[in-house]
């Protein structure tokens, strides 16, 4: 298959999940269309590295990623973070429920190993999803070793239409508050509408014409060198994934003036790096072969479904204890099954799906998006690579 082909196939994949969530109403979301037709395809005639053969590779997408990550935290400022308390318990909490329930109920269905692998990925990340499949092969656990990657790729198509339907209810209940006077736009940093140069305290001497694209992304790239350098040198002493720093630094770099908010989208490079995330994302379904699938399946189906029924609980009581709407609570604790880029592409569709005014969008997005982003790197980016270190020594 010649690249340019495969760059048409998969980048039609793309545009047919929008087209869905579009004409659904975001009922249906993109992502799990595109899920659908990544798995169809490697099912029957996708070259397996179709998606390196369209010119993204696993390093580019790890550019992308480290770019990405840095720019979302530019979305939120220290006093965003200090706000998202109740956001970083309600995620704890649906993690809890995730563990509660397998541990509770699955370990009378399936052996300790099963249980002990499906946790790690369904709290979140493919590094642990790695970790752990690693860990079972080692020990032996080859069906184990393949299922710990299958149930990160396949968790999605839960959480995916599950966070579109409770957050087009929590995004109908903000609309009509804000329609009423009763809900204003939530604002994070007082310097976050400030435009051009006026956000780049560390540079306000620099006349606008030299704020190039180029420069925007360098200093993109600069903050996310940053984090990779600590995050190895502290290697020996403490694990701590690079792209948590990322989003740490990108909060910092934007608090003193060194980033200005969104600079991937100001540099016109936003969509093409979400492109490139996503497209690398599905390549994870290459996987799943038909027989693996069926081998798999009710362990597969038994263990998200507790999953799910265990966030639901925990996040329920967690959001009535901190007086927060039980679908809010519920799609934070369910960004655990997929993380970013899908849960502020989620987010966005839904908003879109609600209103076409521009005002009434940033209203429900400045209630609805730090606390998906935050829930989302709680759960995958942080907590499932600690359970993975410690579950991945019992096996």
């Amino acid at each position: 298959m010649s690249q340019m082909l495969a760059l048409v196939i998969v980048i039609l994949i793309l545009f047919v999940g929008d087209i869905v969530a579009v004409r659904t109403k975001a009922w249906i979301p993109s992502v799990f269309i595109s899920a659908v037709l990544f798995l169809a395809g490697y099912w029957t005639f996708f070259p397996q590295d179709i998606v390196s053969i369209a010119g993204v590779p696993p390093v580019v997408a790890t550019m992308m990623m480290y770019l990405l990550i840095t720019n979302m935290g530019t979305l939120l400022s220290i006093r965003e973070l200090m706000n998202q308390w109740k956001t970083i318990v309600i995620s704890l909490s649906g993690i809890l429920g995730i563990v509660a329930l397998l541990f509770g109920v699955g370990i009378f269905i399936f052996d300790l190993q099963t249980v002990l692998v499906a946790i790690p990925p369904l709290v979140g990340g493919m590094v642990s999803s790695i970790i752990m499949s690693e860990g079972a092969a080692d020990a032996g656990l080859t069906s184990l070793s393949v299922f710990a990657i299958v149930i990160y790729v396949m968790q999605g198509f839960a959480g995916y239409p599950l966070t579109s339907i409770v957050l087009k209810k929590e995004g109908k209940k903000l609309l009509g508050q804000y329609r009423n006077g009763q809900l204003t736009v939530k604002k994070g940093d007082p310097a976050s509408d400030a435009g051009g140069m006026a956000e780049l305290k560390l540079f306000k001497k620099l006349p606008e014409k030299y704020n190039t694209e180029y420069f925007k992304f360098f200093r993109l790239a600069v903050v996310a060198f940053f984090a990779y350098l600590v995050s190895a040198g502290l290697a020996p002493i403490v694990s701590i994934n690079a792209f948590v720093l990322c989003l740490l630094f990108g909060v910092i770099a934007k608090s003193i003036g060194f980033l200005e908010k969104q600079p991937l989208q100001k540099a016109n490079g936003f969509g093409f790096a979400i492109m490139a995330l996503m497209l690398f994302v599905f390549d994870g379904l290459k996987s799943a072969t038909p027989s693996m699938m069926m081998e798999i399946l009710y362990p597969l189906v038994v263990c998200i479904t507790l999953a799910v029924i265990g966030m639901y609980i925990f996040s329920f009581v967690a959001g009535k204890l901190l007086k927060v709407s039980k679908e809010m609570a519920f799609a934070v604790s369910l960004t655990a099954l997929y993380g970013f880029p899908a849960d502020y592409i989620i987010t966005n569709e839904v908003v879109n799906s609600l209103t076409k005014d521009e005002k009434e969008k940033e209203a429900l997005l400045s209630h609805m998006l730090p606390p998906m982003l935050v829930g989302g790197f709680i759960s995958v980016t942080i907590v499932s690579v600690i359970l993975a270190g410690i579950f991945v020594q019992f096996l």
